[in-house]
């Protein structure tokens, strides 16, 4: 069956029915699936408000009968998570500012497809974000009321610690240490329920978690009866949370003469209640010693890391009631076809691991064939309904090549969402020696294709507009870097750690340098006062001949100096501080610029342009990161900009991708922005700096 297309619900207050149209349409060409409606007035939009759902409202600027600050107020009144979008005809600071103001969430050109489409579609994703979070929040809620109802029901002694304080406890603890209600332990110190001389033992434990080790997993200790009798017991302890704060879980069990007895808490102790597959914990434990025979030679292993397709879809049609029961038989499932030598557990909520032994890894595949045939083939009943399961599984081989449990993991889980990427239902394969050898073919391969772009013209320089906030005069672009591919034009993150590491960084800083100057030289000619920012790579400052090199290309071109920027991250300059300065004053003869990226991400950024004579600060992207309703970005923001101005630095806010923040850079005295919110870099030089 065809994946359901998503349908955007969008309301317009708009009179013309006209415009109306042109929006919707703008809208359905770049491929939205919309379901639209139209009002002109307050009642219209309050019947429409209360009659069904709503995405997103957009609202024209030639509305009479109704205002955007009414407009907003109607939507907040209702109560309804939604996005509303003031549509404009020009986009120009007081219109941005004045939207904001009204309570537009984002401002959109009408009349302009990509720019509307793309805040449409973005405002829908962040929208589609929020509910998703609600619905994954409440998830967390009944899941975390059943696990404390499972916890109440225990017969196992159990209490969850926070900095040694008790914070829960169940009725089997309560009855273990004589306390009639939690009353009388919340808030208790663990350490009074141990014997005075086994005291020190936990303490050391509570000294390793606040150092963020491990603790151990069990503590034998004399424990303390809230009447004074001892008793000895096994601590088994383990990390966990409460109410989503960090906790660490402890289960007491008294020490029997019962081996039997020993054995069978032992036993559920490696079980998950639900499935009576092994537990997550045990599972780790059993890999750790898979890796270990690995390292040791031990080829006949494989980890597989099987995830229940759509799994939500198959909630909502269960239930949570039914979730458990439809989790036990996948486990049966799992259990008929697994060997006595499998070690098959339940790893989270609905994915499952297995690490299949003394099979050769062609047989380990199959049988991860095998698995996914049966949930193909099988129909589970839960209840009056009958389900369909896909699932989909992620195989790892084990080799000598394998470092870790965490690696492990990583490239399982990694084969696993690849396999869900490509429509699920289907297995993904790690090979690590397999690995090997393609990486070392692709590095060739990709080597071969940088060579032929630094000596054939292979790259293509992007150019995207930086724009003053402070009227500053001029064109401003920063250069951007793209090398032609076969199937189009392929991003510096693709390629940049290859050339690195064949030592190619000289031949594409010369490459990017010696292109931008031939721009330069045309745009000079053409009287367009045109100031470019190049990202220079990180090992230029260690290349001593790039500055005379520089220097000879400058005066070939007899162009200014001054209108080359040259940028370095803030991390690299100050882990090579004497190489940078002597670099920058080389620049500063030339004429040329300098400009430290990512700043603000260090101690201290400021007390670095004591010592380097930067012309310009970009100020770190961590900062934009919700910076509408982030007051501590705002501000460090503002701090930044206040220390800039005083020092005579200039400021650059990167990665702009709303009108909000547009406003907030303004007000808190940024020089210059530049983000996909105001353009994409492009391959012409097609701004408009008005």
């Amino acid at each position: 069956m065809a994946k359901a297309e998503k349908v955007l619900r969008v309301l317009l207050v708009e009179e013309s029915v006209e415009d109306a149209e042109q929006v919707i349409s703008l809208l359905r060409n770049a491929g939205i699936a919309v379901r639209p409606n139209r009002v002109d007035n307050a009642e219209q939009l309050k019947a429409a408000l209360d009659a069904g759902s709503t995405d997103i409202v957009l609202v024209s600027p030639k509305t009479r009968h109704i205002s955007l600050a009414d407009t907003a107020a109607i939507v907040n009144r209702s109560g309804k998570d939604m996005s509303l979008i003031q549509l404009l005809d020009t986009v120009t600071q007081e219109a941005v500012l004045k939207s904001m103001r009204e309570g537009a969430r984002d401002v959109a050109l009408r009349t302009v497809s990509d720019h509307l489409q793309r805040v449409v579609l973005r405002e829908f994703e962040n929208l589609s974000t929020r509910r998703n979070l609600r619905k994954m929040e409440a998830a967390w809620r009944e899941s975390e009321r059943r696990a404390h109802s499972l916890l109440g029901s225990s017969r196992d002694p159990i209490a969850y610690v926070h900095e040694g304080m008790h914070v829960y406890a169940n009725r089997a603890y309560l009855e273990m240490f004589g306390f009639e209600d939690f009353d009388e332990i919340e808030g208790l110190a663990i350490l009074d329920l141990i014997a005075r001389e086994d005291a020190e033992k936990f303490r050391n434990v509570l000294k390793l978690q606040s150092r963020g080790e491990k603790p151990p997993e069990k503590l034998d200790v004399r424990a303390k009866r809230s009447d004074g009798s001892m008793f000895d017991a096994v601590m088994e302890l383990s990390e966990a949370s409460i109410e989503g704060e960090p906790a660490t879980q402890i289960i007491f069990r008294q020490q029997t003469a019962g081996a039997e007895l020993a054995e069978q808490l032992d036993a559920l102790k490696r079980q998950d209640l639900v499935t009576g597959l092994f537990n997550r914990q045990h599972f780790m434990g059993e890999l750790d010693k898979a890796v270990a025979n690995a390292n040791a030679g031990k080829i006949d292993q494989s980890v597989l890391y099987i995830e229940i397709d759509d799994y939500r879809k198959v909630l909502d049609q269960v239930g949570v009631g039914g979730a458990d029961l439809l989790l036990g038989d996948v486990a049966q499932l799992l259990k008929e076809l697994a060997a006595a030598t499998d070690v098959v557990a339940r790893f989270a909520d609905h994915t499952f691991t297995a690490i299949l032994t003394g099979r050769s890894h062609e047989t380990c595949i199959q049988f991860a064939e095998q698995v996914r045939k049966r949930f193909e083939e099988r129909i589970f009943d839960v209840g009056k309904r009958s389900v369909s399961l896909n699932a989909s599984i992620g195989v790892c081989l084990m080799t000598e090549k394998i470092s870790g449990s965490q690696m492990v993991l990583d490239k399982v889980n990694e084969a696993c969402r690849l396999a869900q990427k490509e429509g699920g239902n289907r297995i993904q394969v790690f090979d690590p020696a397999a690995q090997d050898k393609e990486d070392a073919a692709k590095d060739r391969e990709w080597l071969d294709m940088i060579k032929h772009a630094v000596e054939k013209d292979g790259f293509v320089l992007f150019y995207q507009p930086i724009v003053s906030l402070q009227g500053h005069e001029g064109e401003f672009y920063e250069v951007l870097l793209r090398m032609q591919g076969p199937k189009g034009e392929i991003l510096p993150g693709q390629f940049m750690p290859i050339a690195e590491r064949f030592g190619m960084l000289p031949q594409i800083d010369r490459w990017v340098a010696s292109h931008v100057l031939s721009v330069l030289q045309e745009r000079h000619k053409q009287g367009r006062m045109t100031t470019f920012f190049i990202k220079l790579t990180p090992q230029a400052i260690d290349d001593g001949t790039l500055l005379s090199w520089l220097a000879a290309q400058l005066k070939n071109a007899r162009v200014p100096g001054d209108r080359l920027v040259f940028e370095m991250p803030e991390s690299k300059v100050v882990t090579h501080l004497k190489q940078a300065k002597f670099f920058q004053k080389g620049l500063e003869q030339l004429k040329c610029g300098f400009a430290l990226e990512q700043f603000g991400s260090g101690l201290n950024s400021f007390q670095l342009l004591k010592h380097v004579g930067a012309n310009y600060v970009k100020l770190d992207r961590t900062f934009m990161s919700d910076l509408a309703k982030n007051v501590e970005h705002q501000a460090k923001i503002r701090e930044m900009c206040e220390q800039a101005r005083a020092m005579g630095r200039m400021t650059v806010a990167e990665f702009v991708e709303d009108a909000a923040s547009m406003s907030i850079l303004f007000s808190c005295g940024v020089n210059f922005v530049q983000g996909n919110f105001l353009a994409e870099p492009e391959r012409v030089m097609s701004y408009d700096f008005g």
